[in-house]
């Protein structure tokens, strides 16, 4: 069979020597003679499952100390509650940053629970659209905390920046950034990210969070969304998605092996700048993003005949290239390029888009 390059937004492609050794552990995990899938979440080998996973995140992130890593089920979306849920209550103030859907989807979960505002630091620009430097934003004085999201896995937006605002809870949904390139965890009072992009596969959520701000949640609030009971309870309060949290351990050594987030980010940067270079130079495909941030995850580009992108999407699959459509709501081509897609098949899909300008350029 042919390798097949799998382009999703999530759940997306995992690293083949990952899916190798799970395969190979699948029936005869630990020399127990039996799958992780089966194992006791009490048992001793996932307990030690539990610590080194939390050890080698640590370890890749450079977490400090005064940092805890908590694991929840109900992805990012049970963080948009439980972050509202947790911090606030009717009455206080919040902030959201607009930069696209998801953090859209964020603030309206937001609003259910306290009085949100949401700040759109999207500009436009000759047709490309960028985002405001973060000193610029307006942020409320009064606000509980402030929310974003540094990657739109939609729109194909990235902000680069940290932002830093004294005083203040900073808290990002990184459910499509960790572990892609570097961050500086002390910039944050907590963050995020579902397991669907580059940790592993659906099912977990990574949580991580400053000390000082976990505190007793009002009665309303769940026991499986509250943060400090899944701390005191070392993120197994209730049965764990265990083979999720086994492949994201996978996945973190496998980071650990190939040189860490430095090398993982590099070879990320190489990725899109080739498509980019692609799209750049083509009259037949267009990006909309301003250069300064353009996502390196998704790359989102547009064929100037819309009409032709059910055909592309089509074609590409013949080749082996899967799920280059975008979402529904926005449209076009996406090209999602988690750290598990190898320079190969980005070359791949750059001689296919070649190809595929030459057959239909007449009719565009």
């Amino acid at each position: 069979m042919n390798h097949i390059y799998n382009f999703s937004a999530g759940p997306s492609m995992l690293p083949l020597e990952v899916m190798n050794k799970a395969k190979k552990d699948f029936k005869n995990w630990c020399n127990l003679g039996s799958s992780v899938l089966e194992i006791s979440h009490r048992s001793q080998e996932f307990l030690s499952l539990v610590k080194n996973s939390k050890q080698d995140l640590r370890d890749l992130l450079n977490i400090p100390l005064n940092y805890e890593i908590l694991f929840f089920q109900g992805g990012a979306r049970g963080q948009f509650s439980a972050i509202p849920m947790n911090f606030t209550t009717k009455n206080d103030q919040v902030d959201y940053i607009y930069s696209g859907y998801w953090s859209m989807e964020a603030a309206k979960e937001a609003k259910k629970y306290c009085k949100t505002k949401i700040i759109n630091v999207i500009s436009e620009f000759n047709k490309k659209k960028s985002i405001i430097p973060y000193k610029k934003w307006k942020i409320n004085s009064k606000s509980n905390y402030i929310h974003y999201c540094p990657n739109e896995t939609i729109e194909g937006i990235s902000i680069y920046e940290e932002p830093v605002f004294k005083n203040k809870i900073l808290i990002g949904d990184f459910s499509s950034t960790l572990l892609s390139r570097k961050i500086n965890i002390k910039k944050y009072s907590l963050i995020y990210a579902s397991a669907q992009k580059n940790i592993g596969a659906s099912g977990i959520t990574i949580v991580i969070i400053k000390k000082k701000i976990i505190r007793s949640p009002k009665n309303f609030v769940p026991s499986i969304l509250s943060y400090k009971n899944i701390l005191e309870n070392d993120s197994l309060f209730n049965t764990p998605v265990n083979f999720s949290w086994y492949l994201s351990s996978l996945i973190f050594k496998w980071i650990k092996k190939v040189g860490g987030i430095k090398k993982i980010e590099k070879i990320n940067v190489e990725k899109a700048n080739l498509l980019y270079k692609t799209i750049d130079k083509s009259k037949f495909y267009n990006n909309y993003i301003h250069k300064k941030n353009r996502s390196n995850m998704n790359v989102v580009f547009q064929l100037k005949n819309k009409k032709l992108n059910d055909i592309f999407v089509k074609e590409a699959k013949l080749k082996n290239l899967y799920a280059l459509n975008n979402h529904k709501i926005l449209g076009g081509i996406r090209a999602s390029i988690y750290n598990a897609m190898p320079i190969q098949g980005i070359k791949k899909l750059i001689k296919f888009m070649i190809y595929f300008e030459k057959k239909y350029y007449k009719i565009s």
